[in-house]
């Protein structure tokens, strides 16, 4: 079989990512061809060059290389900030005739790392890449970033407070109590385009008031492309912006994805003066009770160890940052990595 290695943008390349994707080992939103498009239109930082590396095999792509450069990195299109996993797209069972292709093309680019973040464990980059680039004598650091949480889903309410910690189930139920005995309140699910549209100035302004890192973290830029990724995804049914109202007053937003039978909630928000009756903890559950009732797996609560996650039956695995190297990098000693599976 003939194979050809091509340099692709988002512009030709979006049919072949889109049919690639499901058949990767890296199926999620953060993977998408209308993530990653948005992104790069909204934030892309000055002097990084895109590269969408794809690899054709009898005129198929079998796999995707979206990765940007600068100032001697060679890095995927984004950090931590805004998406939660990375990974490279390649089709199951051709992972070893995808990495071989891009090694060599990489190559012959001008370079002096290779940093690649937030992947899981089982990322092709992880069980394929590394071991090559071993081979060819490059010099590795694997080390953990990070942790992603969540909850399998049962199949119905009862059997997941079940499956809480007692004490974790207790305090849920009392919340969720008081909130109903005390407080005219409602849940308030919007999903289409133009409600969407509408809702993102709200939720934007409960996150920047929940807390004060969330308030700096959130920038004019960061801004916009909440919105825009907000929208694209309205687009395509695979955002869903909850509000918990009490007295008629937003009191507590979250926005999650609906992707792959997996419901991920990407971030959230409060008004703190409504801090004592629990609004942001209750409406992240309610939202978890909501995707039982939806018939959803997984509740997705993504990165970071936040102790709500826990209470909320979260378990987490870790993510991982992997950097290469090539041999003769000045102080490339401080970055070899001993851990080479056998």
């Amino acid at each position: 079989m003939t194979y050809s290695l091509e340099i692709a943008d988002f512009q030709t390349i979006e049919s072949e990512w889109e049919r690639l994707l499901p058949h990767s080992t890296a199926n999620n939103i953060f993977l998408t061809h209308y993530w990653q498009r948005t992104w790069w239109e909204s934030m892309k930082p000055p002097g990084q060059t895109l590269r969408i590396v794809r690899l054709v095999e009898g005129g198929n792509t079998i796999g995707i290389a979206p990765l940007s450069f600068h100032q001697g990195m060679v890095t995927f299109l984004e950090g931590p900030d805004l998406w939660d996993t990375h990974d490279f797209i390649v089709l199951r069972g051709r992972e070893d005739s995808f990495f071989q292709a891009l090694l060599s093309y990489l190559e012959g680019e001008e370079w002096r790392e290779i940093r690649l973040e937030s992947l899981v464990e089982e990322s092709t980059a992880i069980s394929h890449l590394l071991p090559l680039a071993l081979e060819r004598g490059y010099r590795a650091e694997k080390e953990v970033e990070g942790h992603l949480m969540g909850v399998p889903l049962p199949g119905t309410w009862e059997e997941y407070l079940m499956g809480l910690r007692k004490k974790d189930r207790h305090e849920l139920r009392r919340k969720l109590r008081r909130l109903e005995g005390e407080v005219d309140f409602r849940v308030e699910q919007l999903s289409d385009v133009r409600s969407v549209s509408g809702a993102m100035d709200d939720f934007l302004h409960l996150m920047a008031q929940s807390r004060e890192e969330k308030s700096q973290f959130l920038t004019a830029e960061r801004g916009s492309f909440f919105r825009d990724v907000a929208l694209e995804l309205a687009q395509r049914g695979l955002i869903q912006v909850f509000f918990l109202e009490v007295g008629g007053v937003r009191t507590a937003a979250t926005v999650c994805f609906d992707y792959n039978n997996v419901r991920s909630l990407y971030n959230s928000g409060h008004n703190k003066e409504y801090a004592s009756l629990g609004t942001g903890f209750l409406l992240n559950a309610l939202c978890l009770k909501r995707a039982i009732g939806e018939g959803k797996e997984y509740f997705d609560l993504l990165r970071g160890t936040e102790p709500y996650k826990q209470h909320l039956g979260a378990s987490g695995r870790e993510l991982y940052r992997l950097s290469l190297f090539r041999q003769g990098e000045s102080a490339v000693e401080l970055y070899q990595w001993s851990g080479l599976p056998s």
